[in-house]
This record gives C-alpha cells, sequence and structure tokens, in this order.
C-alpha cells in the first residue's frame, strides 16, 4: 500500500497500543511482517512541556521503517507544533489519534472525543498536514456513541482538511472494546473518500482479516490486541493473504526464545526493575489458550528477574511434555 511518500511491503499492521507497543514489541512485530509499526501514543502537550517520558515514547529504530509517531490532543497550534518538532526525528509520517477511548484522555476532550466537534477536527487535520512535510494519517472510531455514528462526516473533513490515511475502529467510544466491531461503518467510509482506507476492529485470525478485506474493501487491516503475545500473527495473515494457507499456531517450544527475547529487549531498553515487570502482561498473552496458563499466571507477581522467567516457562514446557 502506498500513501503519499510511503509504501508498505504488505498490507498489516500493528497498531500503536498504550503500554504495550513499546519499541521492543515493534521491533519483534516487524520481525514476524508488520507492514508498518506506531509508536505508542504520545501526548503533545507532554512533548511541548519537555516531558522525558515522552521522548523516550518517541525512540525509533532503524529495522522499524515504514514507522508512524502517534500524538494526541486537541489544541491544533500544539500539535502542528509538536508534530513538526517530531517530523525532525526518523518517523515516516504522523499519526493523531482521535478514537482513544480511555476517560483520562476523553475527559480533556482528546482521543474518541474530538469525534463530538468534527468542526475541531477539520481544525486540527488542517493545521498539522499543513506544518509538516511528512504524511499525517488519523485513527477515529465509528462515533462517539449510538447517538453520534458519525464517522463518515468526520472522515470526509479528515481528508478534506490534507490527511493522505484514516484509520477506522468499527465501535463508538461508548462500546470501548465489547460487542462486535461493525466493518459496515469501515465499508461506508472507504466508499465516501478517496484516501486509503485502514480496517480495524476483531481481527483475530487470518481468515478475518480476508474477510474484513472483502467486506469492506479496505486497502490495509490493523491488527491490536490479537497481536499481543502473538508477533507470529503477522506472518500468519500475511502467508494466508498471499497463498490461501493458513500456517499453524505456533508451539510453546517456538514461543519460548520469542519470549526470552522480548524479556531481555525490554529489560535492555527500560532497565531491570521496570522491564520484568512489564513482561509480566506479555507472559499472560503468550501463554494463553496453552495447558496450565492459569497456573503460570498465579505465579508472576513473583517474576522479578529473567531467571525467574526461564524457571516458570521450564515449569509450564514439563507439564505440557508429561499431558
Amino acid at each position: 500500500m502506498k500513501f503519499k511518500n510511503v509504501v508498505t511491503p504488505n498490507d498489516v499492521f500493528l497498531a500503536p497500543m498504550a503500554g504495550i507497543t513499546d519499541l521492543p514489541f515493534r521491533l519483534i512485530c516487524k520481525e514476524f511482517g508488520a507492514g508498518m509499526v506506531y509508536t505508542e501514543m504520545v501526548s503533545a502537550k507532554g512533548l511541548f512541556y519537555d516531558s522525558e517520558r515522552s521522548k523516550l515514547l518517541l525512540s525509533v529504530e532503524e529495522q522499524e521503517h515504514p514507522v508512524g509517531a502517534q500524538l494526541f490532543g486537541s489544541d491544533p497550534k500544539i500539535l502542528s507544533d509538536m508534530a513538526k518538532i517530531v517530523c525532525e526525528s526518523d518517523v515516516d509520517f504522523i499519526d493523531i489519534n482521535m478514537g482513544c477511548p480511555a476517560p483520562k484522555i476523553t475527559k480533556n476532550g482528546e482521543g474518541s472525543a474530538l469525534l463530538k466537534n468534527p468542526e475541531l477536527v477539520g481544525e486540527i487535520v488542517y493545521a498539522v498536514a499543513h506544518a509538516i512535510d511528512k504524511p499525517l494519517t488519523i485513527k477515529i472510531r465509528k462515533g462517539f456513541d449510538d447517538d453520534s455514528i458519525n464517522a463518515i462526516e468526520v472522515a470526509k473533513i479528515i481528508e478534506q482538511a490534507g490527511a493522505s490515511l484514516l484509520t477506522i475502529h468499527g465501535r463508538t467510544r461508548e462500546q470501548f472494546y465489547s460487542g462486535e466491531a461493525d466493518w459496515d461503518i469501515i465499508k461506508r467510509v472507504k466508499e465516501s473518500i478517496q484516501i486509503p482506507v485502514v480496517g480495524n476492529g476483531d481481527i483475530r485470525t487470518p481468515e478475518d482479516a480476508k474477510r474484513m478485506m472483502e467486506q469492506t474493501g479496505c486497502d490495509a487491516v490493523l491488527i491490536g490486541r490479537a497481536a499481543q503475545g502473538n508477533p507470529w500473527i503477522f506472518k500468519r495473515i500475511v502467508h494466508y493473504l498471499q497463498t490461501g494457507e493458513v500456517l499453524p499456531e505456533p508451539t510453546l517450544e517456538e514461543r519460548i526464545p520469542i519470549i526470552l527475547r522480548h524479556a531481555e529487549m525490554l529489560s535492555a531498553h527500560k532497565g531491570d526493575f521496570i522491564g520484568i515487570r512489564e513482561m509480566r502482561s506479555h507472559l499472560t498473552a503468550y501463554v494463553k489458550g496453552l495447558h496450565g496458563a492459569t497456573e503460570f499466571r498465579r505465579h508472576l507477581t513473583k517474576v522479578e528477574t529473567l531467571d525467574d522467567i526461564k524457571y516458570l516457562l521450564d515449569e509450564l514446557s514439563e507439564e505440557l511434555k508429561n499431558r
């Protein structure tokens, strides 16, 4: 897929997820075939006030390209100024989050709360698009709630204001991640604008990805929660779209080296204390669905070192062998 001057190697992308898609996880997903990745969501105000944490979230490496920096905010001036500064780094494009449902974001009129103010959406997109020389992409939801399904109206505003690509999650803010994603709204948005549209919501398997592309006509798919603990999903989807063959799920033996490398990378990136503790949520996802996973999860609060992780994985592996 191509938008402006950015060309992706395939049409299967990793969604930005706060607390999940940091640098180590993005690098692993790229290894398994993610066609495009984004940084975690970064506050434009945080950058404005020179937050060190915000700067760390924007760290990218050469292997990630194409990679975008995702910003959030509601002030067109601050967003455009910060986007201009971020564009001086090695990112390929800027993405603005207008879909995050978290109360701490929406209470400030940011994230999906912007969908309630289409005029402001247009002002933000215009200001940022005309301040930077790299592509601008936008992520939205189908609407704020069931009484304000306005994704088509907002999509047209976003296109006219100068964005190069639009991603739409087929749920309202009110739904958060519950219920089913509405793929029909993705189809209708795709039919209403000319810029590329990326579909997001309820893609858990290779078959889901193909079905969404066929049903909606979207140009690419964005994989979110289904990728946590499962970077193999990118290889499996890309392979299925190219060949029609469904590759098997990875075995525990195939997962263990990736889990350990992920933990090592997190420790190196954030230090042992933070890195190993953040790895606990990833560990839960990596072993999901495996026999013995419940017992494994019960011990995660005690995990403090890489050796602790190795020990638990050895125990889980032995249990599976003895079944």
